[in-house]
C-alpha cells in the first residue's frame, strides 16, 4: 500500500517501517557515493555536497516521522537494528519523546533511555501526566526520578507520588486523574454549561461521575443521556446508582474482567471513605491485558520482556540460558527412563520407532487440558465444589481418546511389524498415557496456582516432562513385561 502524504494514518505501521528502512538505505547509499567522490578528488566542494545530502536525507526522514502517530513511531523503532534505531530516535522532536517512550516495548525503551541524558529525560517527562510518568519510573535511575518529581508543580507532584505508591498489577498503578465530576443537586443545563468550560473532555469520557459536596460517589450520568434530557431536570433524577467502582488497591486483573463483563469504557476509582480520587479507563485496561498476555507468551518459552529483537548474541543467550537449563534437566531425566530399558530396545528395535508416538500424543493431549484449566483459573471458574467433576471429566476424556486412538495405533503397529502383541501393547500404552496426560494437564496448573506461581508460565515444561517420562516408562515397561 503506498503511503499517503496527506493522511499518513491511511497506511499500516509496516508500511511506515518499510518507508523508513528505504530512506535509511537511500541515505547510506547516496552518502557512500558522495563520500567516495570526496575521497577521490579531496575538494572542499565535495565535502559540502556530502554535508548537504546528509542534511537533506535527515530532513526528509524527520518530516516523515513528524506526521506519524506516536504508536507508529514506536513500531518503527522496535523494527530497526540498534544503530538505525538511534538515528531515527535522534530525529524525533523532543516534545514527542515522552509519549513515544510510553508506546515502545520495555527492551527498546531501555536502549532509547540509555541514549538520553538526565536533562532530556526530565524534559520528556514534563509533557506527560502523572499516571504516564509512573509507567516510565521503573525503567529510570533513582536520581532521575527524583529530578522528575521535583520538576512537577504541587498538584502534579502529589498525584505522581500517589501513583507511585501503588504496586504493579493494582488499579492504582493504572488509574489516571483526569476526572470530570458533577454535583447531583444541579440541573442538566448547569452540567452542560460546566462541560463547555473544557477545551475538550478527557479521552474515554463516556459519563460524568456524580458526587456530593464532599466528593463522595453517588453514581454516574452517561453523556448520551445528559445530551438528550430536559435541561431543567436535576442530575440526581438521571443518575445510575448501580456503579462499578474500584479501590486503588484492587487487583488490575479483576478490574479487567469487570470491564469485559460490563462493557465499561471508564469507571471511578474511590478511596476507602468513598471519595472519587481518579478513574480507570478502557485504554489503560487494554494496555494492561496486552502487556500481561505478551509477558506470558514470552515466559512460556523462557523469554523475558527485557530481550530486544536486535540485542547482542551474548545478551540473548544469557536471557534464554536458564530456561534451556531447566529443559535440559527434564530431558535428562526422560532420557534416563529410556536408558533403563536399553536391553528391551536392543531386543526389539520397533520399540525405538514407536515410543516417540506415545509420548508425543500424550503431550498434545495434556496441553489441551492444561490450556483449558489455565483459562478457567484466569476466569475463576475452578473451585473446590467442581474439582471432583473436572477430575472425572478429564479421566473420561483421556480414557475415551486413549481407547479410540490407541486402537488405531495398535492396528497400525500390527500392520507394520506383523506382531499382534506389539499392537496390543501400543494400544494399552496409549490409553494409559492419555489418562496420565489428562491428569497432569489438570493438576500441574492447579498446583502452581496453589503455590502462588503463574500457571500460564511454567506448566508446559513440567507437563512435557511428565508426559515424556511416563509415556516412555509405560510403553517400554509394558513391552518388557509382555513382549520379552
Amino acid at each position: 500500500m503506498p503511503l499517503s502524504a496527506d493522511n499518513p494514518r491511511s497506511a499500516t505501521p509496516q508500511d511506515h517501517l518499510d518507508a523508513v528502512k528505504k530512506l535509511l538505505a537511500k541515505q547510506r547509499l547516496v552518502e557512500d557515493l558522495v563520500h567516495r567522490q570526496a575521497s577521490d578528488d579531496g575538494t572542499r566542494k565535495a565535502a559540502i555536497v556530502e554535508s548537504l545530502v546528509h542534511k537533506q536525507n535527515l530532513a526528509e526522514l524527520q518530516k516523515r516521522l513528524d506526521g506519524l502517530h506516536p504508536a507508529d513511531v514506536a513500531f518503527i523503532l522496535e523494527g530497526l537494528p540498534l544503530a538505525d534505531r538511534l538515528v531515527v530516535w535522534g530525529l524525533v522532536r523532543s516534545e514527542r519523546d515522552g509519549e513515544i517512550l510510553l508506546e515502545v516495548s520495555d527492551a527498546v525503551r531501555d536502549t532509547l533511555l540509555a541514549d538520553m541524558d538526565s536533562a532530556e529525560i526530565v524534559a520528556a517527562a514534563r509533557n506527560l501526566d502523572a499516571d504516564e510518568i509512573a509507567d516510565l519510573v521503573p525503567d529510570l535511575p533513582e536520581e532521575v526520578v527524583q529530578d522528575i518529581i521535583e520538576a512537577q508543580d504541587v498538584d502534579e507532584r502529589a498525584r505522581l507520588q500517589s501513583a507511585l505508591s501503588y504496586p504493579e498489577g493494582s488499579v492504582g498503578a493504572l488509574m489516571d486523574f483526569e476526572v470530570v465530576s458533577i454535583r447531583e443537586d444541579v440541573t442538566c443545563e448547569v452540567a452542560l454549561r460546566y462541560l463547555r468550560r473544557f477545551d475538550e473532555l478527557p479521552a474515554q469520557t463516556d459519563s460524568l461521575f456524580v458526587v456530593d459536596r464532599d466528593d463522595h460517589l453517588k453514581g454516574i450520568l452517561p453523556l448520551k443521556r445528559l445530551l438528550v434530557s430536559d435541561p431543567d431536570i436535576e442530575v440526581a433524577t438521571l443518575t445510575d446508582r448501580d456503579v462499578a467502582s474500584f479501590s486503588p488497591d484492587s487487583d488490575a486483573e479483576e478490574a479487567a474482567k469487570a470491564f469485559e463483563r460490563y462493557g465499561l469504557v471508564s469507571a471511578p476509582v474511590v478511596s476507602a471513605d468513598g471519595r472519587v480520587i481518579a478513574r480507570l479507563t478502557i485504554d489503560a485496561v487494554l494496555d494492561f491485558v496486552r502487556e500481561r498476555q505478551e509477558s506470558q507468551e514470552l515466559a512460556k518459552v523462557g523469554l523475558r520482556e527485557e530481550e530486544d529483537l536486535f540485542s547482542s548474541v551474548w545478551q540473548s543467550a544469557r536471557n534464554r540460558g536458564p530456561w534451556l537449563a531447566l529443559n535440559l534437566c527434564t530431558a535428562f531425566v526422560a532420557s534416563r527412563v529410556v536408558g533403563a530399558f536399553e536391553g528391551s530396545i536392543e531386543k526389539l528395535a520397533a520399540l525405538a520407532a514407536l515410543m516417540p508416538i506415545v509420548a508425543g500424543i500424550g503431550g498434545n493431549s495434556g496441553n489441551q487440558t492444561s490450556t483449558l484449566i489455565v483459562r478457567a483459573l484466569a476466569f475463576d471458574q475452578v473451585s473446590a465444589a467442581n474439582a471432583r467433576r473436572l477430575f472425572a471429566k478429564e479421566v473420561g476424556i483421556g480414557a475415551l481418546n486413549g481407547a479410540l486412538w490407541g486402537s488405531v495405533l495398535g492396528i497400525v503397529a500390527w500392520g507394520l511389524y506383523h506382531n499382534a502383541a506389539l499392537g496390543a501393547v501400543m494400544a494399552l500404552a496409549m490409553l494409559l498415557n492419555l489418562v496420565v496426560a489428562s491428569l497432569a494437564g489438570l493438576f500441574i496448573p492447579l498446583a502452581m496456582e496453589r503455590f502462588g506461581r503463574d500457571p500460564a508460565i511454567g506448566s508446559s515444561v513440567f507437563l512435557t516432562f511428565v508426559t515424556d517420562s511416563m509415556g516412555f516408562f509405560i510403553f517400554l515397561g509394558l513391552a518388557t513385561v509382555f513382549l520379552l
